[in-house]
């Protein structure tokens, strides 16, 4: 039997009001920070997905529409953030919305565990329908068989189409994708789901009726919606896009939305994806009682009640579609390569060091006997201070020393955090964050952000 064995959401902190790009809009879109892209979010997701599971990835698969890198493998930094074996596999897909779902295909065809996470940042041109419609976020399903560990959600059948039509399109460089007239995509992407949809319930010999969740993704929300309200499935069974509190993820949808349903679905419910992209993908899930025991530790309806309003101005200029006034300070360097494969494991893995009476180091010190994770450990800020001439795309910089549990303290940046909120004895935990980009080169390492009650 092969199916799910472990999933996590990860949406970014930041929420645009969509009444800031127009009056007659109402919701939020979530925003990735100005240190956030999608190999972060990424990671953020597929360290969710492997908390509560005992199986060690064979391969991982990083699907995305926009990639951080082209040319060279983004994958290898999520797989160096979550410290996967040496043997671990570690490949792209991206550049289109589909890839996503072909990942997945692709993992319940393989032996051994495969770690797919999908993870996506969609931009439209200032005050158009994408902008408003589109979000950012992350998701990651880990997908192997019952000898790999307790399988949560069985694969029972799927089934896809094709099709090649011009619905939307972006040249690679372009930063938002221009669309044709809207109902000649419904038409389509409504024939296309529907058959998707009907084969797939066929091999699994099942009827509309007995399906406890239907989630229908995919970037045309009208063809999406209607898919679902003409497929037979109870209304009720329909789960939510999330369009009014997230928007649209893309290539992150699918994998998102299915989470939402695993969260909230019971033992041996029948749950159905269906994803409009290029075509249309069915795959037809029955969960185990497994799940019974995998209680998720940070669930993305919760992480939905938690969020920083991020200003207009400031997500144009984060997506640079502004360029505002630069900090009157100099520019970070670019990363030292050769520094960063040196110390590839506290660069990406955040890994310190113990010597002989278990003293922990942070940075590692070369004295040292033994290296100690520190990714998954909080901590408890002794100190703080707010720089507000550091250079920052969004000042001010705060920094705080830290001291983590069971040893170790670090002077180290703050994320998604606000000002008033800043105060000595503050409980914080650690998030894989962009330092900067000079020259083309993304600098990756570890920052800080306040542990919250509900929220990542």
């Amino acid at each position: 039997m092969r199916g799910i064995l472990g999933w996590g959401a990860y949406v970014p902190f930041g929420r645009l009001d969509r009444r800031q790009i127009a009056p007659a809009l109402s919701g939020t879109r979530s925003v990735a920070g100005y240190d956030e892209d999608a190999t972060t979010m990424g990671v953020a997701a597929a360290r969710l997905a492997l908390r509560q599971t005992p199986a060690e990835p064979a391969a991982l698969w990083f699907a995305t529409a926009d990639p951080p890198y082209l040319d060279r493998t983004n994958a290898t930094a999520v797989h160096a953030a979550l410290r996967l074996g040496r043997t671990c596999a570690a490949y792209d897909a991206v550049g289109s919305v589909r890839s996503a779902v072909g990942t997945l295909r692709t993992a319940l065809t393989s032996a051994g565990p495969t770690l797919v996470v999908a993870s996506d940042l969609r931009t439209g041109r200032p005050g158009g329908p994408d902008e408003a419609a589109g979000g950012d976020g992350a998701a990651a399903l880990l997908i192997g068989s019952d000898s790999d560990g307790p399988v949560l959600a069985e694969q029972v059948a799927t089934a896809s189409v094709t099709a090649e039509f011009l619905d939307r399109w972006r040249i690679p460089g372009e930063p938002a994708s221009r669309l044709w007239e809207e109902r000649f995509g419904e038409t389509v992407y409504t024939d296309l789901g529907r058959e998707a949809l009907k084969s797939a319930l066929e091999e699994a010999e099942l009827a509309p009726g007995d399906v406890g969740a239907l989630v229908v993704s995919g970037l045309h929300a009208r063809a999406a919606k209607t898919v679902a309200a003409t497929s037979g499935v109870p209304a009720e069974a329909v789960v939510d896009r999330l369009d009014g509190r997230v928007g649209n993820p893309g290539a992150a949808q699918p994998a998102l939305l299915l989470a939402a349903a695993l969260e909230q679905a019971a033992p041996g419910q029948v749950i159905v994806l269906v994803s409009l992209a290029d075509g249309a993908d069915a795959f037809v899930w029955r969960t185990t009682p497994a799940l019974r025991d995998h209680p998720q530790p940070v669930p993305l309806l919760q992480q939905l009640d938690y969020g920083r309003p991020v200003p207009y101005l400031t997500f144009l200029a984060w997506r640079g579609m502004l360029d505002p006034e630069p900090p009157r300070r100099p520019e970070p360097a670019r990363a030292s390569a050769s520094a960063a494969l040196r110390n590839h494991d506290w660069k990406f893995g955040f890994v310190g060091s113990a010597d002989e009476g278990g003293t922990v180091s942070l940075p590692p010190s070369p004295l040292d006997t033994s290296a100690v994770a520190m990714a998954d450990r909080t901590g408890t800020v002794v100190t703080y201070t707010v720089d507000r001439l550091a250079y920052s795309p969004s000042p001010p910089v705060v920094f705080a020393v830290v001291d983590f549990d069971g040893g170790g303290r670090l002077p180290v940046e703050l994320t998604d955090v606000d000002i008033d909120e800043l105060a000595i004895g503050g409980r914080v935990e650690m998030s894989f964050r962009r330092l900067h980009t000079a020259d083309g080169v993304h600098n990756y390492f570890w920052k800080a952000r306040p542990v919250r009650e509900k929220g990542v």
